[in-house]
């Protein structure tokens, strides 16, 4: 299916999302901040990345303004994860260049239906 790179500090979040997403076939990469999420990107090209926007070292919103400002990475997809659910929080990561936003906890189902709809169609 999909490449993802899933950036992500707290570990037991890392481990179940990216189980969950492997037992769907999706290909899932991890970083643990913002800076080896940008590492990762320009090195992996995923197909989307699902960023932590509470992140280490440099957090989401700096990861990503540097991920859509970079030729190489700017047509990756970004998915932000929050625990913050309140309308400025996702208006300030769609201003960083996020392409969708989505809360912590994670409701597999509907983070699934955000992933299909920003992933390449295939044949495209």
């Amino acid at each position: 299916m999909a490449r993802i790179l899933l950036v992500e500090d707290n570990e037991m979040n890392r481990d179940m999302l990216s189980r969950r997403l492997e037992r769907r076939g999706h290909a899932v990469t991890c970083a643990v901040d913002g800076l080896q999420g940008i590492e990762s990107a320009r090195r992996e090209n995923p197909d989307l990345i699902l960023m932590d926007m509470s992140l280490p070292v440099m957090d989401g919103w700096e990861a990503t303004r540097a991920l859509k400002a970079d030729p190489v990475t700017a047509r990756i997809p970004v998915i932000a994860l929050t625990a913050h659910a309140m309308a400025e929080d996702e208006r300030r990561a769609r201003e960083a260049g996020c392409d969708d936003f989505d809360t912590k906890p994670i409701e597999l189902p509907r983070l699934l239906s955000k992933i299909e709809a920003l992933l390449p169609k295939p044949g495209c």
